[in-house]
């Protein structure tokens, strides 16, 4: 009788050389670029020792990454995942043998890594596309925009109020 694994998908086709694929964390997406024959390239920490998945908060907050080529089914574990080119609307794919190319010279490589300016999406999508975006990063950005503006909005309310009962005395 087979093991029942926890590896699941929500995508019913089999991801194919070049398919970014989006892995669904408790508090976050990780991103990989599937290679072929079950495996995928990805950035984890440098300083998580063994091939690990960014599922720590010591992750987040790492300035370096180390790519690692792994099979999927371990990087997915027990979360889900689905096949996503979301961006292929907007920027056209390199042909895959390029992307397969670029991601190869890669591995074991030390890159940087930054939670906005260059995560494991902006990774993917430059072997993809040829450029790194991440829809992740622009919505943490607009959420530190406004979440700065608000606590300016509150400091200056506290200065007018306290101003105020200054002239009240």
């Amino acid at each position: 009788m087979a093991a029942i694994e926890s590896f699941s998908t929500t995508h019913s086709g089999d991801p194919q050389p070049g398919d970014l694929i989006e892995i669904f964390r408790p508090a976050y997406q990780h991103w990989a670029l599937y290679l072929g024959d079950g495996y995928i390239i990805n950035v984890t920490p440098v300083d998580e020792g063994p091939p690990a998945t960014f599922s720590s908060a010591k992750s987040v907050f790492s300035r370096k990454a180390r790519v690692r080529m792994q099979l999927l089914k371990e990087v997915v574990g027990n979360d889900t995942y689905h096949i996503n080119n979301k961006y292929d609307g907007t920027y056209a794919p390199l042909a895959v043998e390029e992307i397969i190319r670029r991601a190869e010279y890669l591995i074991d490589q030390e890159v940087s890594y930054d939670l906005l300016g260059n995560n494991c999406e902006h990774f993917v999508t430059l072997l993809r596309y040829g450029e790194g975006v991440s829809d992740q990063a622009k919505r943490a950005i607009g959420a530190i925009g406004f979440v700065t503006a608000a606590a300016g909005a509150f400091s200056l309310l506290g200065l007018l109020r306290s101003r105020s009962r200054e002239r009240q005395y």
